[in-house]
């Protein structure tokens, strides 16, 4: 029967061109053991289209077929490779079988070219919650590892619920017993399970939304719970931060046939390796005179340096990963503890000893242009490693005291002296800070990172990181010395060079400088007395404005600055040099004005609804509310309210803007006296106490009409509450009116 049922494999095999692969199969099913070499010859004839696949830029299903890997599948070889490699975990004997090693790797490199060609491998193999645990399991055997790690991170990306890491069997021992090599190419496993999904930016991305999500999950997340889960395994963090900041020529472990299998691991697409081929053609037009290191190798001959470069290219590629997973630490609920175990294994010191010979190499082209944001995106290994070196130095910086890090001892003296020169106390984190955990030579990261991010081109996108890294360093509580030390570095000039006379148009990038602008301006009358001498003619005054004016969900943090400066300055009329600086600075002149002042709040209202609130635009609600609280203080909010309630009616849209406004202050007080919400920040950047913002707030949603300070009394009775569904495209001041227009 069995020799009746060949025949007709055969025959039907010929007509169909199925390559022989059932019959392959039931031979393997028929004489599968532990030490079976049947999977070789699979994997032979499977692995051409996996290289066709990759090599073809993954065509989609539609655009390639691929008969081998779909007949294995359709015949049953992904189930039985699967029962091959978990068969020695279902024995009953004490002793389990050991499978040879090659059966292994063929297996696991079967598997991994049917889940690249073949569609819907990879989500029928993520469902198996006991086969995906199991191949965790298999990267104890070095042998075996690259081939689990690879199909074990193409099955995590497309899983449908996240893997919890305690499920893993003796996870603490499984990575203690990896070597630094291993270690890094976990951190691509790991970084699928630390990371909260990725909401995109439909209506959950709102602030209502996930309000929303946040009652509904009010327990920690799946990568919450797996981010605690890593850092109580003894040692991990230290291990990554020597990863992150060992240099190239520590790299030890692999041959270079091992390194070259490795290699092959990491090769998604052709990026790798034209990014390998530039660094070889540019390494050969480096003069012989400089030394051999990681920014110059020997000038050998081009292929007796390429593996050199390869290894440069290679170690690049295993930092971003470890940089990714400690960057997600560091935004998580732990982060107090991260900040600490960073700082006492001196990851900062050691990525300042390696920025100028591999993080930004003299010879690293610089004028690649990063679109967008997106940490994601499909870039060479060098410029996601740059990106995420940035996104770390913003996340460690970002609020926290050990910011003080990023400087070397000189720099924290000049610190200390310009608090002594001003006669205001030492910030008390800088007292604080462990002058053994700073950094060394005569630069610290934060002036290295000023010093390239002003050689910059023009167009180049890392100018949106870096503005984020440096305006990191200055957030929280206003310090006075900080800003000092960036201003005599010349950022102030390099920024508003960006803004008026470089011709950028990034929206992100302009929105990032003018965030670093307000940081670096705010209450600082040194800063606008220089504003005033770089932007000393109307045309470029008028330029400046034009920018700001173009966005000002971009631009309204630096508006708020302006605003809370003049009102700091305008208290201060006792100073001489401040009284100077009130007089002749045309940006505190301009805002002087109150026509100007309506103007922003007027727009700033009306670019906004609950509907479409998102982190990124809550910002203009809150601007809008520093203007009227400074307005309150001095007994004029009834004026700005009314003024608001012309402008409705100068546009024939009566209770459109003031219904909308206070649908926003409703939503204010949901959002912000939600009691997990953090309201330092608030507090820290405009030096008003929350208590003032949340009574503000309740002033101007008080329900009697008769109250000067009420919303509702600037309301006509037939526009009250108009429906919500209306206010979205109810819109205000499309374009600056022609009076305002004049005023600029």
């Amino acid at each position: 029967r069995r020799t009746k049922l060949r025949g007709l494999l055969q025959e039907r095999d010929k007509r169909a061109k199925w390559h022989g692969i059932p019959t392959l199969l039931q031979k393997l099913y028929e004489s599968s053991h532990p030490n079976s070499d049947l999977s070789h010859v699979l994997s032979s004839q499977l692995s051409m289209e996996a290289m066709s696949f990759v090599t073809e830029d993954r065509k989609t299903a539609q655009e390639s077929t691929f008969p081998n890997t779909y007949t294995f599948d359709l015949f049953g070889g992904v189930d039985l490779l699967v029962e091959i490699l978990m068969r020695p975990t279902l024995t009953m004997q004490k002793k389990k079988p050991k499978m040879n090693d090659d059966l292994v790797k063929d297996c696991l490199s079967v598997l991994y070219n049917c889940c690249i060609c073949t569609e819907g491998v990879t989500k029928s193999l993520a469902a198996r919650d006991d086969f995906v645990l199991f191949l965790f399991t298999l990267m104890t055997n070095k042998k075996t590892f690259l081939q689990t790690a690879t199909l074990i991170e193409d099955i995590l990306g497309v899983k449908k619920e996240m893997i919890q890491l305690e499920g893993i069997p003796n996870l603490s021992g499984l990575v203690q017993s990896f070597d630094q090599q291993q270690l890094a190419n976990f951190c691509r496993i790991l970084s699928v399970t630390i990371s909260e999904p990725d909401v995109g930016n439909d209506d959950k991305h709102t602030l209502l939304a996930k309000n929303a999500q946040q009652k509904r999950n009010a327990s920690p997340s799946r990568a919450e719970v797996n981010q605690v889960t890593l850092l109580n395994i003894p040692g991990f963090i230290e291990r990554l931060c020597k990863l992150a900041t060992r240099k190239v020529s520590e790299a030890t472990g692999a041959n270079f046939l091992q390194e070259l299998e490795d290699w092959y691991t990491w090769l998604d697409n052709a990026l790798v390796l034209d990014a390998l081929m530039q660094m070889a053609t540019e390494e050969a037009e480096q003069s012989s005179t400089e030394s051999s290191d990681e920014s110059s190798l020997a000038t050998s001959p081009l292929r007796h340096r390429l593996p050199q470069s390869m290894k440069i290219v290679h170690e690049i590629m295993y930092k971003v990963e470890v940089l990714y997973v400690l960057c997600v630490l560091l935004m998580g609920r732990q982060r107090n503890q991260v900040h600490k175990m960073l700082a006492e294994f001196r990851l900062i010191p050691g990525l300042n000893n390696l920025f100028d010979k591999l993080i930004w190499r003299k010879y690293t082209a610089s004028n690649h242009v990063v679109h967008g944001q997106n940490e994601n995106c499909d870039c060479s290994p060098e410029i996601s490693f740059k990106i995420q070196f940035l996104r770390l130095l913003q996340s460690f910086s970002d609020h926290h005291e050990n910011k003080y890090l990023l400087l070397n001892s000189q720099e924290l003296n000049e610190l200390s002296a310009i608090s002594m020169k001003a006669n205001i106390p030492e910030v008390e984190a800088l007292v604080n800070t462990d002058r053994s955990l700073v950094c060394d030579g005569k630069k610290g990261l934060l002036t290295r990172l000023l010093t390239v991010m002003k050689r910059e081109p023009p167009d180049s996108s890392f100018r949106f990181w870096q503005a984020r890294a440096v305006e990191s360093f200055l957030r929280g509580a206003t310090s006075y010395a900080d800003q000092m030390f960036l201003l005599k570095r010349g950022l102030l000039e390099h920024i508003l060079f960006c803004i008026i006379d470089s011709g950028c148009t990034s929206r992100d990038v302009l929105q990032s400088y003018f965030d670093l602008l307000g940081e670096l301006m705010k209450f600082n009358i040194d800063a606008f007395k220089r504003f005033n001498k770089y932007v000393n003619t109307p045309e470029k005054f008028q330029t400046f404005l034009t920018q700001i004016n173009s966005s000002l969900v971009d631009s309204n943090m630096l508006v708020r600055c302006i605003v809370l400066s003049l009102d700091r300055f305008e208290s201060q009329t006792e100073d001489v040099k401040v009284v100077e600086v009130l007089s002749e600075c045309c940006l505190l002149s301009y805002m002087a004005r109150v026509e100007n002042r309506l103007s922003f709040l007027f727009r700033l209202i009306n670019i906004i609804n609950v509907q479409t609130l998102t982190q990124e635009n809550v910002s203009c609600l809150n601007t809008s509310l520093v203007i009227l609280m400074l307005a309150r203080r001095k007994a004029k909010l009834p004026f700005y309210l009314n003024a608001l309630r012309e402008k409705e009616y100068a546009e024939k849209y009566p209770g459109c803007l003031l219904n909308n406004f206070h649908n926003l202050l409703r939503f204010w007080q949901r959002h912000y006296l939600n009691k997990d919400k953090d309201s330092t920040c608030l507090e820290n950047s405009s030096c008003i106490p929350f208590s003032y913002w949340k009574e503000t707030v309740s002033v101007l949603l008080g329900s009697d009409r008769t109250s000067l300070c009420a919303i509702a009394s600037y309301i006509d009775e037939p526009f009250m509450d108009l429906d919500k569904d209306l206010l979205p495209g109810c819109r205000l001041l499309t374009k600056l009116s022609k009076e305002e227009e004049k005023n600029l």
